[in-house]
Formats: C-alpha cells, structure tokens, sequence
C-alpha cells in the first residue's frame, strides 16, 4: 500500500511547514490528488487515521480534493475531461485520439489549519 508512505511524506511536510509558521497543532491537511495518481481514497485514509498518531496532526482532518484528468486536443485544441483511469480518449469535439494532459496526476499538499 504505497498510500502509507504517501501519508507518511506528506505528515512530515505539514509538520515542518507547521513549525515554521509558529503552531503547535495541525487542525486539517487540505490535499489535491488527480484522477490519474493512482492513490485508492479508502486506503489513504486508513493510512492517515494510523499515521497521524504521536504527531502534530493527531486530531486533525484529512480533506481531499479529487481533480478530474483534463486534456487538450492536439488538433482543435478543445479541452474535455477524461472518463477513464488511462488517461486516453477520443476528443468530443474532432474525434482525434492524441491528447495532452493538462490535470490528472497531482498530489500536492494545498493548504494546511493550525492553531
């Protein structure tokens, strides 16, 4: 389960980020996590509600922010969300199968609450 080191990575970040800033508690971790990143929801969370003890974060929330994967058409430059995990479609608008991806794959810590 690689989402346990994904929470572990981002535990550690929020906690530095956190002491720079002065607090003593994080309150919630605000996620955004595209469609593509390949993170199952139910196991980060399991991680998260494990990992978190003995740290700053132990009472805190977990809100994520599921991105939908977008594209651009090569050919019409219309831009359309995908509908499968592959990250590959047919444009809507010309019927072109190449596609550059503009979001799916993030995972980025977006904000955090501390007090």
């Amino acid at each position: 389960m690689h989402e346990f080191s994904i929470v572990m990575s981002m535990l550690d970040l929020a906690e530095a980020s956190a002491r720079e800033e002065g607090a003593s508690r994080i309150e919630a971790i605000h996620l955004e996590i595209g469609a593509l990143a390949g993170v199952v929801p139910e196991a980060l969370e399991f991680a998260f509600q494990g990992a978190r003890e003995g740290t700053m974060a132990s009472a805190a929330r977990l809100e994520v922010d599921y991105l939908p994967a977008v594209a651009r058409c090569n050919t019409c430059d219309a831009s359309f969300e995908l509908d499968n995990r592959w990250g590959v479609a047919l444009c809507p608008t010309c019927g072109t199968p190449s596609a550059q991806l503009l979001q799916g794959k993030e995972m980025q810590l977006a904000r955090l609450e501390v007090a």
